[in-house]
């Protein structure tokens, strides 16, 4: 009997564990367990993020910062690259220098890492492989900046860190100190960090003592408005691989604040005071998204909220930190623009949104929008979890870099 009671249990636990893997997955997935496997630890750390903050333990975010810990490779140089950990401007970067002679001058990209601004860091495995990738392939120099995070740091310090990284590469004798050629310097970033890179490439603009121009910027899954986080994608993927809708809100109000009633108003989209109302039409779905991404929706005017929390938090309307609030004439003078969507995303529209925005205003725009993927997934380029659809999506941007750069 000791036995049957042993197996019974058994059985109960895999079914437990595989109804906890088990997520059902768009048929267009190519590696559809291997996807599973990944959500699922995702959502394990997650869990207890949210039991050890309950517990009163640990800070949600300080959890969730054991992903980057455990990702995290010391520098290491190549016979192709030499790679050093240095400081730029009191910032601390990871910098890759190639080794191969170069004919004439290299070309360069500033790099910022994701994490919801709370967590990450540029020496993760996944983000060290792609720049080693970057650096020998094109034969550039990339800067991968750090900057500090939410909850010890607030919005703008993100912003102008990574700003101060930028800006003090872009000087001429920074510039010549590496043998960069000043007209094809890039910026770039994913999800946060694809957020931080469209908030400077706006920044630089505005700023008369930044006489060398970017000649490019990259944007891969980028998080770029706050006002409305009920538009199709964050309906469609609210518990979708990597990063959930509560996730997302979460990690913009800690952007912010530890103010729970910012998280609460966020999620049930009443944050927005009524006085800025005339700031939606630049976030509006129902104009900006192609009919297939509207299919089965429909747009609700959102709702003001009360002055206070904009009053005391007025971060989430300013736009360095979200960009798609820069009016069209701002719009207008920024550098020729990568961005790469995933269809299986909560901030698909977020990018999509920015990529019409910017057509419109005529900016050279290259929208690559895939299908099968989700949100983080280039990460998975070269790793033990490795993917294929990573791969792809990664090889199509260097190949992209290579011609515009």
């Amino acid at each position: 009997a000791d036995m049957g009671v042993k197996l019974l249990c058994l059985f109960l636990a895999s079914i437990l564990v595989a109804y906890y893997i088990y997520s059902p997955m768009p048929e267009d997935f190519d590696e559809p367990w291997k996807v599973m496997l990944i959500g699922a630890s995702f959502r394990t750390v997650e869990h207890l993020a949210k039991a050890a903050e309950q517990l009163g333990l640990m800070h949600y975010m300080d959890t969730l910062m054991l992903i980057s810990a455990i990702e995290y490779v010391e520098p290491t140089s190549d016979e192709n690259v030499t790679v050093t950990n240095t400081e730029f401007n009191n910032v601390s970067v990871r910098l890759y220098l190639p080794k191969k002679e170069a004919d004439g001058l290299r070309r360069a990209m500033v790099y910022f890492h994701g994490g919801g601004w709370c967590l990450g860091d540029a020496g993760m495995k996944g983000y060290d492989h792609m720049m080693k990738q970057i650096t020998n392939l094109l034969n550039a120099v990339v800067v991968s900046a750090n900057y500090r995070l939410a909850p010890k740091h607030r919005f703008p310090a993100q912003f102008e860190d990574v700003y101060s990284v930028t800006k003090f590469f872009l000087q001429t004798k920074v510039l010549s100190q590496y043998r960069v050629d000043p007209a094809r310097v890039a910026v770039a970033g994913d999800s946060a960090g694809g957020n931080l890179a469209a908030a400077v490439a706006q920044q630089l603009l505005e700023d008369a003592e930044v006489e060398n121009k970017l000649k490019v910027q990259a944007l891969f899954y980028p998080a770029l408005q706050t006002l409305d986080m009920n538009s199709p994608s964050y309906q469609e993927n609210k518990n979708k691989p990597l990063l959930s809708q509560s996730l997302m809100v979460r990690f913009w109000a800690e952007y912010f604040t530890s103010d729970p009633s910012l998280v609460e108003a966020m999620a049930s989209g009443r944050h927005v005071p009524l006085e800025s109302s005339h700031l939606f039409q630049l976030v509006n779905w129902s104009t900006l998204l192609p009919e297939e991404m509207r299919k089965g929706h429909t747009y609700s005017s959102p709702v003001a909220g009360s002055s206070q929390l904009a009053r005391k938090y007025p971060g989430f309307l300013d736009r360095r930190a979200a960009p798609l609030l820069a009016s069209d004439a701002q719009l207008r003078r920024l550098p020729r623009t990568y961005i790469l969507t995933c269809e299986h995303d909560v901030l698909r529209d977020d990018g999509v949104m920015y990529a019409q925005r910017l057509r419109a205003a005529a900016v050279p725009i290259t929208h690559h929008h895939a299908r099968d993927a989700f949100h983080g997934a280039l990460m998975f380029a070269n790793t033990p979890a490795y993917l294929a659809v990573a791969d792809r999506l990664s090889n199509r941007f260097l190949e992209w870099l290579e011609e515009n750069l």
